[in-house]
C-alpha cells in the first residue's frame, strides 16, 4: 500500500524566470523528494493547464501550485483569484514564491486563502528551504 509520504508530489510551478524554475526543480531532485513538476511560464498558461483550456491537455490537478507574483499576461494574484473562482479548482493548495516583500501583495493573496507566502530571498538561492517546507507540508497535511 502506497502511503501519502511515498506518493509522488505533483506540483504546478508558475514561474516566468528560467533560472528560478530550474533552481526549484534542482532542489527537489537534490532533496530526493519524489515529485513531478509541471512548469507554466505565466498565469495564463498555468490556468490553461489546470482547466484544459485553449488546446492544452488538462493536467491532473496537482498536489500543490507554486506561483510567482510578477509574471506577464496574468500575475500570481490574478491566477489565485481565478483558481478560487473555479468550482473545480477552488480547494487547491497554492503557495506564492516571489521577490516581493510588499504588505499589499501579501494581503492580496492571503485574501484568496493561499497556504503560504514565501519570499525568494528568505527561501535561499538554492531553494532548499522551500523544498523542506513542501516536504514537511506533504508529510503532515492531508492533501485533496
Amino acid at each position: 500500500m502506497e502511503t501519502q509520504y511515498h506518493r509522488p508530489f505533483n506540483i504546478l510551478l508558475a514561474e516566468d524566470d528560467d533560472g528560478d524554475a530550474k533552481a526549484v526543480q534542482r532542489a527537489f531532485l537534490k532533496a530526493k523528494i519524489p515529485s513531478q513538476i509541471l512548469r507554466a511560464v505565466d498565469g495564463v498558461e498555468a490556468l490553461d493547464l489546470l482547466t484544459g483550456a485553449h488546446g492544452k491537455a488538462r493536467s491532473p490537478f496537482p498536489s500543490i501550485v507554486i506561483t510567482d507574483l510578477n509574471m506577464p499576461r496574468m500575475n500570481g494574484v490574478e491566477l489565485v483569484k481565478a483558481i478560487r473562482e473555479d468550482p473545480t479548482l477552488k480547494n487547491g493548495i497554492v503557495f506564492i514564491l516571489t521577490t516581493s516583500n510588499r504588505e499589499e501583495d501579501k494581503a492580496a493573496v492571503y485574501a484568496h486563502n493561499v497556504a503560504g507566502y514565501i519570499v525568494k530571498a528568505t527561501a535561499g538561492q538554492d531553494f532548499l528551504e522551500l523544498v523542506r517546507l513542501m516536504d514537511c507540508y506533504r508529510c503532515l497535511v492531508e492533501l485533496p
